[in-house]
């Protein structure tokens, strides 16, 4: 199910289980969070285009969007082996403090 990842140097790291060292572990989650930060950097774009189009701050929370987000996310999750009781707070936190950057972004566009 898991697959080896790769760094940015191309450098190999075991698949989570194939791991037999504490130290392998840590390279894959330290590979992973190199990922993670460059597709969150990605969603963040996503949040300053929404800032720079929404006409109103009010639409900067939209409570349909937030379930609808929760909702495929959790039907993903299964299909990758990610349990729910990971998934929905993670998304939950991410969204929160998405619509804050958002807002503030919203907020300075049209204030400078």
């Amino acid at each position: 199910m898991y697959q080896a990842a790769m760094t940015k140097k191309n450098e190999r790291v075991a698949a989570p289980n194939q791991c037999e060292t504490m130290e392998e572990v840590r390279a894959g989650v330290d590979a992973l969070d190199r990922q993670l930060v460059e597709l969150l950097a990605i969603r963040q774009g996503y949040m300053e285009a929404a800032a720079r189009i929404k006409p109103a701050e009010s639409d900067v929370r939209v409570p349909w969007r937030i379930e609808q987000v929760v909702e495929n996310v959790l039907a993903e999750a299964p299909k990758y082996g990610l349990s729910k009781r990971i998934a929905e707070p993670v998304w939950r936190v991410l969204i929160e403090k998405c619509i804050e950057f958002e807002g503030e972004v919203w907020r300075d566009l049209r204030n400078s």
